[in-house]
């Protein structure tokens, strides 16, 4: 069976994606595609100068919507021309321009499959999509807090000393300022972090702001970020093509809060198989309701 991937967008996010996807062997053709065709045509072709090169052979088409039709997977990387903004939000009009205009051709292919959303604010962005398409909720998905649950895991892994792969939890909520570590699911080879720290004083709230910070400190740096969001969906695309039902933390759709959302959630070949709510103390459920609110309120600014 032929996996069949395609991204929207040729940019420094979409073309990282589309080479995690052939250095990996993840599936056997992408569809890569973007507004400026002369882009997309030069990445495709730079990704196929690698054949020789990869263990795995993936055909890689540029530029044509009607490949679209048997693809299992589209990710959605779609970017505002300006990318240094610390608040995601304010890339909402831009961006969601540029989906009205991509989603109507998806669904014109003939498309079927799942919807992975990287383009920011991806929380609201996702929701877009979904209402735009028409498609169930559990085939449209976002990237959510899965880059910033690796760099929570970065930052954990760094200060107890710990592999970073070693770390477990989640960050939970909106990609973006709302968003928080959910302490309460942190634990080093199963013991929560809190206990692993014992009388040490642990600054919790500079670690959370160390996390939410992470990106725009990079972006300060060298004017966008992409390989740990590639590599994030990477692990997304590969869960679902592969049916893996392998929890991460996506922005999902929360049916009681009506609103797409960082949580975890079962990913597997038809997109989100459930989500799972873990048990959060009073503070992180306050946290989580707040983040839904800020979400909620950038959509209904939106109509």
């Amino acid at each position: 069976m032929t996996r069949k991937v395609g991204i929207i967008g040729a940019g420094h996010v979409g073309a990282d994606v589309a080479f995690s996807l052939v250095t990996q062997g993840l599936c056997d053709v992408i569809v890569l595609l973007d507004e400026n065709e002369k882009k997309a045509a030069s990445q495709a072709l730079e990704l196929r100068d690698m054949a020789s090169l990869t263990a795995s052979r993936v055909k890689v088409i540029a530029n044509d919507y009607a490949e679209l039709h048997d693809a299992d997977v589209i990710v959605i990387a779609v970017g505002p021309k300006t990318l240094l903004r610390e608040d995601r939000l304010e890339e909402l009009a831009e961006t969601r321009a540029a989906v009205h205009e991509v989603v109507p051709r998806i669904i014109a292919s003939g498309f079927g499959g799942v919807m992975l959303n990287i383009t920011n604010p991806c929380d609201v962005i996702t929701q877009i999509i979904q209402q735009t398409s028409g498609f169930p909720h559990s085939q449209v998905l976002g990237t959510g807090t899965s880059l910033d649950t690796a760099r929570m895991k970065r930052v954990v892994g760094e200060f107890f000393g710990f592999d970073p792969k070693s770390v477990t939890g989640y960050v939970m909520g909106e990609h973006g300022e709302s968003q928080f570590v959910a302490w309460s699911t942190v634990t080093l080879g199963g013991r929560p972090v809190a206990e692993l720290a014992g009388d040490n004083a642990v600054d919790w709230a500079k670690m959370d702001s160390a996390v939410r910070g992470g990106g725009w400190d990079i972006l300060q740096g060298k004017g966008w970020t992409s390989y740990g969001i590639a590599t994030a969906t990477a692990r997304l695309l590969d869960a679902i093509l592969s049916d893996a039902n392998s929890v991460y933390p996506v922005a999902a759709w929360d049916e009681n809060l009506r609103v797409y959302i960082g949580q975890p959630a079962v990913i597997g070949r038809k997109g989100v198989v459930q989500t799972l709510q873990p048990e959060l103390t009073a503070y992180e459920n306050m946290a989580y309701q707040a983040s839904a609110r800020v979400i909620t309120a950038a959509i209904n600014s939106e109509k």
